[in-house]
């Protein structure tokens, strides 16, 4: 078994986004979340339903970009998907561009909208994810551009803006965490601000706050975030033995 990395951390750190969800469906997008949904599902939190990435609910822990190895445990066609989207029965994991302090998140484009500098993947699916599910995101780099006090596009709905469409947008409404290769952070204050959680292992408090573009609300003394056990390590090297975490978290 290898020594924990940088990598490992991050991905027991977004495993742990899923703990106490019980059975609801984890939507992991990226590469670290992938691992982290099959090792939270394996260890803390055996009632996830995972999905084969198409149709199926499937169960096992198998290496990410393989076959999925193990039973079926549910279907899961194109029409569920939309009704599972909007009852409050999942929890997503997506990768955004910017977060801003209120936990609005961006995939669209970054600049004036009308005119954008640099294009992205688009709207997606985040307004009905944000809503209507809780919310993770995963950040491969903190940047203080990954983390403006405003983003420039809203596709994830933040507290903020939850709170201005009024009670239809706030009845799913959870962002509950932030991972990034720095930090764990979660909006756990009175003004639902962002606030610093834990830092990784190797990490300043003073390194997230100058990689993060606005004030970071922070609570007495801040953690370290926790490094994978034993047994989480054996797991992480069998959900992923090409060692793929690298290419987002080198």
């Amino acid at each position: 078994m290898n020594t924990p990395t940088r990598a490992d951390v991050c991905v027991v750190a977004c495993a742990e986004a899923w703990r106490g969800d019980g059975e609801i469906v984890a939507r992991p997008i990226g590469v670290v979340p992938s691992i982290a949904a099959r090792l939270a599902r394996a260890t803390f939190a055996p009632d996830l339903l995972l999905s084969d990435g198409d149709a199926y609910l499937v169960t096992g822990t198998w290496p990410i970009g393989r076959v999925p190895e193990g039973d079926i445990e549910g279907w899961l066609p194109y029409r569920s998907v939309f009704e599972m989207a909007w009852g409050g029965k999942g929890h997503i994991m997506m990768m955004p561009a910017q977060v801003d302090r209120y936990g609005n998140a961006n995939l669209s484009a970054i600049g004036d909208y009308a005119k954008p500098t640099r294009q992205l993947v688009g709207v997606c699916g985040a307004p009905g994810n944000t809503v209507n599910n809780t919310t993770s995101y995963w950040v491969p780099k903190h940047l203080a551009r990954s983390f403006p006090s405003r983003v420039d596009v809203v596709c994830g709905v933040g507290y903020d803006s939850a709170e201005t469409a009024g009670s239809a947008a706030q009845k799913f409404h959870e962002v509950r965490r932030v991972i990034t290769n720095l930090a764990v952070l979660d909006f756990d204050t009175s003004t639902r601000s962002m606030r610093l959680v834990s830092v990784h292992p190797g990490v300043d408090v003073e390194d997230v706050h100058a990689s993060t573009g606005f004030p970071l609300g922070v609570t007495g003394e801040v953690p370290e975030t926790r490094t994978p056990t034993a047994a989480e390590m054996a797991l992480i090297e069998q959900i992923d033995p090409d060692n793929l975490r690298y290419s987002e978290v080198p």
